[in-house]
């Protein structure tokens, strides 16, 4: 565990405001004087907060939220590690591992993964990760939210920020008419925002995007429903927990310098 030392302290200020100005589309000369700055790399100096505590963080948001978006920007500007729990379901299931056998058994039978099934594999892959984290798409209800916490509070390791996107519905549901998604990879694409560089093909394996059946009005206010039924709980339990924060935004956009400047304030 590095010390916070005057001289770190102050290459990560620089190499704090270098990502700020990289989000505000400033010069390249300025990126590539801080990115060789000693060879100092920002993961390494972001892996810790500035308490010395590692980052334990979820992102909730409604189905079309940006809640990906969000966690990518995140991971390439702090160097935290992002888990997608349906990415890891899916290479679970691909890897035929235990765990993803038995979702599979549940996919191919038509039911819903089980809590413990999906439990089982975010144990599994957060104890791979000694530095900072965070979680999109687990928890989904209260019974997942409360097994996370039991699993985390076992090695003193309890959560430390949830993050909430609101973004207005009628967004949301042009969004999810315009998806299109890689479905091996889960990558996903929207016509508006970021469209595949040929159209109907996944940029990295040339392969055909698909659009989900249940990608329209009715289908997503049916699921809207669902989503607020089991995330409202959600949220006041976390809130009750004083770790949940929001931000507000129509656009992904709008989103990240809330996001950024709030863990700015953590990492510097």
């Amino acid at each position: 565990m590095f010390r916070y030392t005057q001289s770190l302290n102050s290459r990560r200020a620089v190499l704090g405001q270098a990502q700020k100005q990289r989000w505000q589309s400033s010069s390249s000369a300025t990126e590539t004087a801080v990115e060789v700055d000693d060879q100092v790399q920002l993961p390494q100096l972001r892996s810790l907060t500035r308490t010395g505590t590692p980052l334990r963080m979820l992102i909730l948001g409604a189905p079309g939220a940006g809640k990906g978006t969000q966690s990518s920007r995140v991971r390439e500007s702090f160097g935290i590690t992002a888990i997608s729990s349906g990415d890891v379901l899916r290479r679970n299931i691909a890897e035929q591992t235990v765990a993803g056998q038995k979702a599979a058994a549940a996919v191919a039978s038509g039911l819903l993964v089980s809590d413990d099934i999906i439990v089982d594999l975010i144990r599994n892959e957060l104890g791979k990760i000694t530095g900072s984290w965070l979680l999109d798409g687990f928890p989904r209800n209260i019974a997942q939210a409360q097994a996370l916490d039991t699993m985390l509070e076992a090695n003193n390791q309890p959560l430390n920020a949830v993050v909430n996107l609101r973004v207005s519905e009628s967004v949301i549901l042009q969004r999810i008419v315009e998806r299109y998604v890689h479905v091996p990879s889960g990558r996903v694409y929207n016509l508006t925002y970021n469209p595949p560089k040929t159209p109907g093909v996944d940029d990295v394996t040339g392969e055909r995007l698909e659009h989900r059946p249940d990608d329209n009005p009715e289908s997503f206010r049916r699921r809207l429903e669902q989503y607020h039924k089991l995330t409202e709980p959600l949220l006041e339990y976390y809130d009750k927990s004083g770790v949940l924060t929001s931000f507000a935004g129509d656009t992904s956009d709008a989103i990240f310098p809330q996001f950024y400047a709030f863990l700015d304030q953590r990492f510097n």
